[in-house]
């Protein structure tokens, strides 16, 4: 397929996530709703000697970054690649021009778009309204955020290339989609986890991408433990999905 042909389905896709206010929500809303009031709430800009001396505004930010891959990655990408193959769109697209493959591809080009925006927003905002440090090791946070793309899409790959219909792949993710959240420290920050807990959640793909992307903000190159964690979900998980996945 020509680049421009491809551009264009891509560009169809980024449509069709338009109309879709719920994707819209999860990706963009959310966090940035949740942002908003854990900035304006007094007792989240103290700081805390059991969060290392920091806010636990400081503490949610890269929760709420790692929040945006999960809802793209679980919610929003194997929900619609199986729809897709589910309403036989897949296999129609294999008699033109137009390889399925080009399809998954925009997807992902869009979800990722989609994060990349929403993370954006949540890092400024952090920033220019409520004091949020600047990432301090700016080539940690790239591949910090690089690394847990990779591992939490690779999820939303593997779902979809396993599930049959919209339906389950809904309540898969969904089944998955708390318990990362929890280990990623939404409801109780990482360092106030008990140590055996913590534990446990370095070794998850949200934990070990929050663990990451706070080690970059707060100055530090991400620890390698967080980085070989990302790095096996991406490798396991991507080929698995390659291996499983089908258009029809």
């Amino acid at each position: 397929m020509p680049p421009a042909a491809f551009g264009k389905i891509v560009l169809n896709e980024a449509r069709l996530a338009w109309r879709a206010p719920r994707v819209l929500f999860l990706s963009l809303g959310l966090p940035t709703l949740l942002l908003i009031v854990f900035g304006e709430l007094p007792a989240f800009q103290r700081h805390k000697a059991t969060l290392g001396g920091l806010t636990e505004f400081n503490e949610y930010v890269p929760i709420l970054i790692a929040m945006v891959m999960v809802l793209l990655g679980l919610l929003s990408l194997p929900s619609a690649l199986v729809s897709y193959r589910e309403q036989g769109i897949l296999r129609r697209l294999s008699t033109t021009p137009a390889p399925p493959s080009d399809v998954l591809a925009a997807q992902i080009v869009v979800n990722l778009a989609l994060a990349l925006v929403s993370m954006a927003i949540i890092v400024i905002a952090g920033i220019a309204a409520f004091g949020e440090t600047a990432p301090k090791d700016a080539g940690g946070f790239v591949l910090a955020i690089v690394l847990s793309l990779a591992a939490i899409f690779s999820i939303g790959l593997l779902i979809a290339a396993l599930v049959r219909t919209s339906g389950a792949a809904q309540a898969i993710s969904t089944i998955f989609f708390f318990p990362l959240l929890f280990f990623g420290g939404l409801w109780v920050p990482r360092a106030q986890m008990s140590a055996g807990l913590r534990d446990i959640s370095g070794y998850t793909p949200m934990g070990a991408a929050v663990q990451a992307v706070q080690y970059s903000i707060q100055g530090t190159f991400p620890p390698a433990t967080a980085l070989l964690t990302l790095a096996g979900y991406t490798v396991v998980l991507g080929f698995l999905a390659t291996r499983y996945f089908k258009w029809e």
